[in-house]
């Protein structure tokens, strides 16, 4: 490939990753949403987060089926009810360090 193609490849690839953002942005930012639609739209960082960890927490890889007693479920439990009830993310840090230390000398 050349410069030129490099160059088009590069700023192209920066197009399709700015737009999709950016417009929302731009097309919203003067725009008075309804309460439903902010209420529904916080929802959403916690919705990737739980779709993120629930696999690793409720399956097991290597047997491709569910396990409820895997250590990491065992310490994300009381690390949930601590985060909670304490609001600290560097405590919440801290204690789920902590019951990985216990479950790795437990299990």
């Amino acid at each position: 490939m050349t410069f030129n193609e490099y160059l088009f490849l590069f700023g192209g690839m920066g197009l399709v990753t700015y737009l999709p953002r950016a417009l929302p942005l731009l097309y919203l930012a003067h725009k008075k949403m309804p309460q439903w639609l902010i209420d529904w739209l916080s929802l959403i960082p916690v919705a990737i987060l739980s779709a993120l960890l629930a696999p690793s927490l409720f399956t097991d890889s290597a047997t491709r089926s569910v396990d409820f007693g895997k250590p990491e479920l065992l310490v994300a439990i009381p690390t949930l009810i601590f985060a909670v009830r304490t609001r600290s993310l560097g405590a919440t840090v801290l204690v789920g360090m902590f019951f990985y230390w216990l479950a790795g000398i437990y299990f």
